[in-house]
C-alpha cells in the first residue's frame, strides 16, 4: 500500500508500527516522505498514492478521490500555528501591508490566518509562499515582516528571538470553544476504509504501548531535532483525537470548513461527505 506523511515526529511516531511490519494483517507499506505543502499539492492530481496526510483546510478538493479517515491525523488543543514578528509589531492592525510568510496557500495554519485576518486586519497584507524551514530566519532578517509557523518552531522560536503576535490556535478556541483540525490522514474510497482504519489505530496502539520503540524511526527523519524537542511534538499532536475524531472532533472539522466555505475562501461542499 503506497502512503505518503510527512517526516515530522508524529507521523513517524504514528506510522512507525505499521511502516515496520509490527501491525498483524496489515499490508506492507511503501512510504514516501513529503512535507504537507506538497502532499496537498499531491492529492488534487492523478497519483499513485493509497492514503496520504493532508491539511484539512485542502480536504474540499479532493473529497470526490478521497475519503477522510477518522484517525491518525493531527487536531486538538494549544497545537495551532503562530504568528511571528521580530517584534517591533505588537498589534494585529500593524501588520496592514506588510509581507507576510506562509508555508503553503492550502494548509490549515493558513486558513486560520485568513479567518483572523478577516477580523483583525481587515484591510489585508501581502502573502509570501516560502518553505517552512526558511520562514523564522527571513523574519529574523527582516527580509518580511511576519511569519507563520506550526509544529516545532513553538518551541524553537525564541532562539530567534522573535516574539508571538498570535497563537491562531488559542484564537480558534476561545472563538468556538473546540480543538483546531491540522492535518488530516485519506484514504481512496474505492479502497477497504474499515480496515484501513483499523490498521492506524492499531499502529497509534503500539505506539502508546511502546513509546522507546520509534524512538530511532524519529530522529532518523526529524531534522537537525533533540529527542526532547522530537516527544514535546509528538505530545502536543498524537491524543485521544488521533485514534479517533469522535463527535468532537467532527464538530470542529464541520466548524473550520463550513466556516472557511461561508467565507469563499475553500469550494463549496456537501459536510456530510466528511464522515465515512
Amino acid at each position: 500500500m503506497k502512503i505518503a506523511y510527512s517526516p515530522c515526529p508524529n507521523d513517524t511516531f504514528v506510522f512507525h508500527a505499521w511502516a515496520h511490519g509490527l501491525i498483524p494483517s496489515a499490508p506492507k507499506l511503501d512510504v514516501t516522505f513529503a512535507d504537507i505543502d506538497i502532499t496537498n499539492n499531491l492529492a488534487t492530481k492523478p497519483n499513485n498514492l493509497d492514503v496520504l496526510k493532508i491539511s484539512y483546510a485542502a480536504l474540499p478538493w479532493v473529497l470526490s478521490e478521497y475519503a477522510l479517515l477518522p484517525c491518525g491525523g493531527a487536531l486538538g488543543r494549544g497545537c495551532g500555528p503562530l504568528v511571528l514578528t521580530k517584534g517591533e509589531i505588537k498589534e494585529a492592525a500593524e501588520l496592514t501591508g506588510r509581507r507576510v510568510a506562509v508555508p503553503s496557500e492550502r494548509s490549515t495554519a493558513y486558513l486560520l490566518f485568513r479567518l483572523w485576518a478577516a477580523q483583525n486586519i481587515p484591510r489585508g497584507v501581502e502573502i509570501v509562499v516560502m518553505p517552512f524551514h526558511e520562514i523564522m530566519p527571513a523574519v529574523r532578517d527582516g527580509k518580511i515582516d511576519a511569519g507563520l509557523v506550526i509544529h516545532e518552531a513553538r518551541f524553537t522560536y525564541q532562539t530567534y528571538q522573535l516574539n508571538m503576535l498570535q497563537d491562531l490556535g488559542s484564537w480558534w478556541e476561545a472563538d468556538t470553544n473546540l480543538p483546531i483540525p491540522l492535518g488530516a490522514i485519506i484514504a481512496r474510497r474505492s479502497l477497504d476504509l474499515p480496515a484501513i482504519t483499523d490498521w492506524i489505530r492499531s499502529s497509534v496502539d503500539y505506539a502508546w504501548a511502546n513509546p522507546k520503540a520509534s524512538e530511532d524511526y524519529i530522529l532518523c527523519h526529524a531534522q537537525e531535532m533533540s529527542m526532547d524537542v522530537a516527544q514535546a511534538h509528538i505530545n502536543l499532536y498524537v491524543n485521544e483525537f488521533t485514534r479517533n475524531l469522535g463527535d468532537e472532533g467532527y464538530e470542529a472539522v464541520f466548524s473550520l470548513l463550513g466556516r472557511a466555505a461561508d467565507e469563499g475562501l475553500v469550494p463549496k461542499f456537501d459536510l456530510n461527505a466528511l464522515r465515512l
